[in-house]
């Protein structure tokens, strides 16, 4: 016989976790590796678009529009209102809307335990976005602009890091789910 008996409470009780050099790690890791990937690409994502909205105030406000090339310019603009110019002058709702969206990108990323690194990224460039704008209205009451496609709305970092965001996790989400369900049947 054993040093060790087993007894009913034993039975009802989960065996203690592996301590080996292996386990820890690796689950400790993937969970530390998943936040670190939605940090960086959030940070990265924040600190280029106040990078660059700095350089726009510092070098396109004095001059409004410079071309680049073909049909692209950059072209400072001071966007008080949402996409495309809906909703002017309305700087307490958007400060609202986008604390929302922030606290709704928090809350969700907490919650979705296995989020592949794709998404991770992707809820990175949406918190990344949102809070470059968010910052700016609270600052200044509006979000200064630069990217003039000349055939679209005036855009910054934030607002691609945003569409480039939702628009590859639906796409994911859209996808992959029917290739999972179909490699199922």
């Amino acid at each position: 016989m054993s040093t060790y008996e087993a007894t009913d409470r034993d039975a009802a009780e989960p065996p203690p976790p592996a301590l080996g050099p292996s386990a820890a790690p690796r689950a400790g890791g993937a969970v530390w590796w998943r936040q670190a990937l939605f940090l960086a690409v959030a940070a990265v994502t924040f600190g280029l678009d106040q990078l660059t909205k700095a350089l726009a105030v510092a070098y396109l406000e004095p001059v409004g529009s410079v071309p680049l090339v073909g049909f692209v310019r950059l072209t400072y603009v001071e966007n008080r209102g949402a996409a495309f110019g809906v909703l002017q002058n309305q700087t307490l709702f958007f400060i609202v809307v986008g604390v929302v969206v922030v606290a709704g990108l928090l809350a969700s990323y907490r919650y979705l335990h296995t989020v592949p690194p794709l998404l991770n990224a992707c809820l990175g460039l949406q918190l990344g976005g949102a809070l470059g704008n968010l910052v700016d209205r609270i600052r200044q009451g509006y979000v200064v602009d630069f990217f003039d496609l000349t055939w679209w709305p005036v855009f910054n970092v934030a607002d691609s890091a945003i569409v480039v965001g939702v628009c590859v996790m639906a796409y994911y989400l859209l996808f992959a789910s029917r290739r999972a369900q179909s490699a199922h049947e």
